[in-house]
């Protein structure tokens, strides 16, 4: 009895196994093709205006919404800024009133972006940005 057994396992794995050699392979699923990387995102004004000002904004100590020159040293010194401040200061506070605000923060930055953007297209490229790999060197 327990031959019959054997014997019936055996074959049927060899049947098993002749009719897996005559059929072709299954097909793989179906797998969507990898998605390439995605580049880094250029840069429009909006965001790059954004994103400074969140940064210069931090200045803003006492949470008035706009930035005094006490405050502005005190951030530059925070921040070991090169350069003396009060120059800082008076580059970006246009009206001279004494405070920094964020209409000032938004006109700096956009002459500052339109300096950065070389084929004026409105976009910063990863080539266009200082300290970017790809981005030409000052000149010494």
């Amino acid at each position: 009895m327990i031959r019959r057994s054997i014997l019936a396992a055996a074959l049927s794995l060899s049947t098993v196994a002749a009719f897996a050699q005559t059929q072709p392979p299954a097909p793989a699923p179906a797998t969507p093709p990898a998605a390439a990387p995605k580049a880094k995102s250029d840069l429009t004004l909006a965001k790059f205006q954004r994103r400074r000002e969140t940064a210069i904004m931090a200045a803003d100590t006492d949470g008035d919404g706009k930035i005094s020159l006490l405050e502005w040293e005190a951030f530059q010194a925070k921040r070991n800024a090169k350069g003396d401040p009060a120059k800082s200061f008076a580059r970006i506070d246009s009206n001279h009133d004494g405070f920094i605000d964020r209409a000032e923060l938004d006109a700096f930055f956009a002459k500052r972006f339109a300096k950065l953007d070389k084929n004026g297209d409105g976009v910063l490229a990863a080539d266009e940005m200082p300290g970017h790999k790809s981005a030409p060197k000052a000149e010494q």
